[in-house]
């Protein structure tokens, strides 16, 4: 059955998400008002005329599309909980099953599933349209399909599972659920950070060792020069779906591995890969792999422990329009996720204020270890330049945003 009327904590969460569109929506206005400054001199040259108005319209067209997606699904979203969607969708979840455990399943399944379609016109417009007429895409159709197949496959099967898992602790083991929950997460997010290269990237990238020859040598001599312990050189065919370029460190123990993009290759000259490798390699010395684990476990212990004192409250699952006098688990998800939102804010610019910090200790490494920041500079110049990077973000915009430093003060940075 369904509650009358619209309760204060239903307007509150309208609330969050309408101040949310707000803030988003000026943040966006002012990057896009940093086109117009001029280019410093570090970066003089970077872009000529032409290529400066491609970049900018590039970013106007995401800039576009962005605002049509962002206003499209927040009016979507305040619709669905003003007209009660989720306990409509509770509602007829709860016609087919009563097992608490296939309840979640179900619920969240077709709440995904839902989701996913309405958003497919603005990820295929994105894909096939932006990146495509910006030079940018190189994913066909088939790709994208299977992409899409294998995505499902694994979400269900290890989101499934998470999610059972978890419903099933709330069941089973009353207050202390959060504490099994936790240290499931935990296992999980060592687990994946582990084997994430060598188990779901193969799904649909090839990965090849390195082959023999120069490089490599040059690689190798410098991993024996800074006593790092490289065995995993893999480059990705990345150019299977995109022509920009990356590359990053994965993997614990054993398992550590670096991937480079194999239109990292094409562009870069060795020295400049180098250098990038060398930033890699900074992370692992820096321990930024470590830390951000252990503070992103933090971080889930504390959303699960809050999580459980608001859980049970019956004014949660009345929230979205399900008269109850009892919680319901899935319904009271949603609902805390939408009241946890403005602190979820906080601790994502937390971890932005680290990951930046972590960006610009991994250069100074690689400029102290392979004794200049030249080489790292014109790598990141070329990065920026093929990507049709935005010189001079916003600073506000960088700020709640960037999780690496933009390029103008990472180039300030190594030039000292």
């Amino acid at each position: 059955m369904l509650t009358e009327g619209t309760p204060m904590l239903t307007w509150l969460m309208m609330a969050f998400i309408m101040l949310d569109y707000v803030f988003e929506s000026v943040l966006d206005y002012l990057n896009a008002r940093s086109w117009d400054l001029p280019t410093p001199p570090e970066l003089t040259g970077l872009y000529d005329e032409q290529r400066y108005r491609k970049a900018r319209s590039y970013h106007q067209a995401k800039a576009r599309l962005s605002r049509i997606s962002s206003t499209f699904s927040t009016i979507l979203m305040l619709a669905f909980l003003y007209l009660k969607g989720f306990a409509w969708m509770y509602l007829w979840v709860d016609g087919v099953t009563a097992h608490p455990v296939a309840q979640a399943l179900l619920f969240f399944g077709a709440f995904a599933v839902l989701s996913d379609i309405i958003g497919l016109p603005f990820e295929w417009y994105n894909i096939f349209v932006i990146e495509e007429k910006f030079g940018f895409n190189k994913m066909t159709w088939k790709t994208y399909l299977s992409d899409k197949l294998k995505g499902y496959l694994i979400g269900a099967v290890i989101g499934g599972t998470l999610l059972a898992a978890f419903a099933w602790f709330y069941q089973q083991t009353g207050a202390l659920f959060w504490l099994y929950a936790w240290g499931l997460f935990t296992a999980f997010t060592l687990f994946f950070a582990t084997f994430y290269t060598s188990l779901i990237v193969p799904l649909f990238n090839q990965l090849q060792p390195l082959e023999a020859g120069s490089l490599r040598e040059k690689i190798e001599e410098y991993a024996r020069k800074v006593s790092f312990p490289l065995h995993n050189i893999f480059i990705i065919d990345g150019s299977k779906r995109s022509t920009k370029a990356n590359a990053y460190f994965s993997g614990l123990g054993s398992k550590k591995t670096i991937v480079l993009y194999d239109t990292l290759l094409k562009d870069h000259t060795e020295e400049e890969l180098i250098s990038i490798l060398a930033h890699e390699v900074g992370h692992y010395k820096k321990k930024h792999i470590h830390q951000g684990m252990v503070i992103s476990v933090l971080q889930t212990g504390l959303l699960l422990y809050i999580l459980s004192v608001f859980i049970k409250e019956p004014m949660l699952t009345q929230a979205l329009g399900l008269n109850s006098e009892t919680a319901v688990f899935p319904i009271g998800l949603v609902a805390f996720s939408l009241l946890y939102s403005p602190i979820s804010i906080v601790t994502g610019l937390m971890m932005n204020i680290f990951s930046r910090k972590n960006e610009f200790e991994a250069d100074r490494f690689a400029k102290e270890s392979t004794g200049t920041g030249e080489h790292l500079i014109s790598s990141l110049k070329k990065l920026s330049a093929n990507n049709l990077s935005n010189l001079q973000p916003d600073r506000w915009y960088v700020f709640f945003h960037y999780s690496h430093p933009p390029l103008l003060e990472r180039v300030r940075a190594l030039m000292k």
